[in-house]
């Protein structure tokens, strides 16, 4: 018999500078509960909520500020599963179906790290080829997967 595996729906935001494109650099940020831990803002999709609605709602609560113009949409979901000792504190969810988006800062958009409920202590933006250096192993493939389709598109 087999078990089934649930996937948590999941919006991330790949986000560049609003000098993009002459600068191609990404918004990465540190987790406030891992140290060394850099990711993209993500978060789950609310029941009834688009994957747009999510976005701007995840980074208004994440990065502090949703005044970001969508530049691109990745065309799949993509999922990953948790590693275990995440997996266990993330039941029943065995891991996450994201739905990437490739978003520009808006001039004078303003990142504010100390929201309500902090998940990141520090960011800044680094160019592609530094990105992986900084992200957990486990979503290494899926940012790769990401940064290849949005390079391939001549978006990066």
């Amino acid at each position: 018999m087999s078990q089934t595996k649930f996937y948590r729906p999941n919006v991330a935001a790949v986000i560049v500078s609003s000098d993009y494109p002459l600068v191609k650099e990404v918004f990465i940020a540190e987790r406030s509960d891992l140290d060394g831990v850099w990711q993209f803002p993500q978060g789950g999709i609310d029941e009834g909520e688009s994957s747009e609605e999510a976005l701007f709602r995840e980074l208004k609560e994440e990065i502090g500020t949703k005044k970001v113009e969508i530049i691109a949409e990745y065309p799949d979901w993509i999922a990953y599963d948790f590693p275990p000792h995440i997996a266990v504190k993330m039941a029943p969810y065995a891991g996450q179906k994201q739905r990437y988006y490739l978003v520009k800062l808006k001039r004078g958009a303003v990142i504010d790290l100390d929201t309500e409920h902090p998940e990141f202590k520090r960011y800044r933006f680094v160019g592609i080829d530094e990105l992986l250096s900084h992200t957990a192993h486990f979503k290494k493939p899926v940012y790769e997967q990401v940064i290849s389709h949005f390079r391939a598109k001549g978006y990066l």
